[in-house]
């Protein structure tokens, strides 16, 4: 009896399958799917550290050089000029770091020969080409510390906002 039941399901669930009318038209639509990619750069940067400055003998005429970095991430093609600001403590168009009771004069150039000085604006940022990809592409600042300042001895720091427009 178990046999003839199973038997009965599964020829009537045939039928059943049989007599369910057949699908013969369709119709489409189309999905519109969008995205926008952002223009978009990170920036971020490492210390130029001069080390020491011997204002009495080695740097009396010779003057300190250090390099440090700027390193730009940006959406492919955005990209196209780093500035540097003048420093928390410049004076005029003259870079300076602070010290406990002083000031040491210095530069940042955009070129190890260190004769174009790397400023902001069209004229003064490092113009770099359009990102070719996302990763990420490193800079190099080069600073001097002019030979002969008479300056106090301790410890002298400034900071310079590095800006990346796009």
């Amino acid at each position: 009896m178990f046999r003839s039941v199973w038997g009965a399901l599964i020829f009537g669930g045939l039928v059943l399958g049989a007599a369910a009318p057949a699908l013969a038209q369709t119709a489409n639509a189309n999905v519109a799917v969008t995205a926008t990619v952002a223009r978009n750069c990170s920036i971020t940067t490492t210390p130029v550290a001069f080390g020491s400055y011997d204002p009495a003998v080695t740097n009396a005429t010779t003057s300190l050089d250090g390099t440090g970095t700027v390193v730009v991430a940006c959406t492919k093609g955005a990209g196209t000029r780093i500035s540097l600001g003048r420093g928390a403590n410049a004076s005029g168009l003259t870079r300076r770091m602070r010290g406990a009771a002083a000031f040491l004069t210095y530069e940042l150039y955009k070129n190890a020969g260190r004769t174009t000085v790397w400023r902001t604006g069209g004229f003064g940022g490092l113009t770099i080409p359009v990102a070719p990809s996302r990763a990420a592409r490193t800079f190099t600042v080069y600073g001097r510390v002019p030979a002969g300042q008479d300056v106090v001895a301790g410890p002298y720091t400034d900071t310079v906002v590095a800006t990346i427009n796009f």
